[in-house]
């Protein structure tokens, strides 16, 4: 595992992931990152820059080009790779795994050999310090890169990751993921986790608007991102990608939950409401 250490960092953070090559979604979160003066140096991506939207390239060049933090993702991976499909995780024939056929081999046409290599040179593990804590940015799992981990998944669950990463890295006070694109912060035996949600793709709420964390003195808050997402799936329209994805930028549902437990999908929020 690579593990890159970011040593000391002072003043506020900007935790984001999957840019998910939604351009428009990742020019408003810079923008945003711009406003609160957060510079590029204190800006860190939990992975998957690449996956359902339309402008793969731009993202992985505006990334590029400000020098902000990646960690590969499971999609990085499987690009670096040569790898046929996203390798998301999604269980052979589901809806999840055939829809993401079409958007990755959009991907994979729009990625050169240079974004290929710089995909393949991207650490696995972030660590650094904050005040008093010391952090590690992770994209799903220290032991599966494409782990799903949600709000409500055991608590044995995020202790065997922490185990993984302890193993890896040394001890942490908190870590930072992303991939399962649903926010969250919960406390685990003495580690907090923090899941700063994804800005390319709503969490599945019925809101466009899409999640981003800002790390303050240690502590994190999860904030909403607002962009225009009818552009985003425009741009997806205007690309052939109409697996489903684009109406999930403009409705905040995703085209499929097979692959959320049942407290988090759309029948679970009808029936609460």
């Amino acid at each position: 595992m690579q593990v890159m250490d970011l040593g000391a960092v002072e003043g506020h953070v900007m935790l984001f992931g999957g840019p998910y090559s939604n351009l428009p979604a990742l020019d408003a979160a810079m923008s945003e990152a711009d406003r609160r003066g957060i510079p590029p140096a204190r800006r860190i991506c939990t992975g998957d820059v690449v996956a359902y939207g339309a402008q793969p390239a731009a993202c992985v060049a505006r990334l590029r080009d400000l020098g902000v933090a990646v960690i590969a993702g499971n999609c990085e991976r499987q690009l670096a790779s040569g790898a046929t499909d996203c390798g998301c995780g999604f269980a052979e024939g589901s809806t999840c795994d055939l829809l993401s056929a079409g958007w990755f081999a959009h991907a994979d046409a729009a990625i050169d050999a240079a974004d290929r290599h710089w995909m393949r040179d991207l650490p696995d593990m972030i660590v650094f310090r904050q005040g008093a804590r010391r952090f590690a940015v992770i994209h799903g799992g220290a032991t599966d890169i494409a782990r799903f981990l949600w709000p409500m998944s055991p608590a044995s669950d995020f202790d065997h990751e922490v185990a993984a990463i302890t193993a890896a890295a040394g001890p942490v006070d908190a870590v930072i993921a992303g991939h399962s694109g649903v926010d969250f912060i919960r406390r685990v035996s003495d580690v907090l986790w923090i899941n700063a949600g994804v800005i390319g793709m709503p969490p599945n709420d019925g809101h466009p608007a899409t999640r981003f964390a800002i790390l303050d003195q240690g502590e994190a808050r999860i904030e909403p991102l607002h962009y225009d997402h009818h552009h985003a799936a425009r741009t997806m329209r205007d690309a052939g990608l109409t697996q489903g994805y684009d109406r999930a930028l403009e409705t905040g549902y995703w085209p499929s939950e097979e692959v959320l437990p049942p407290a988090l999908r759309r029948s679970a929020s009808s029936a609460s409401g």
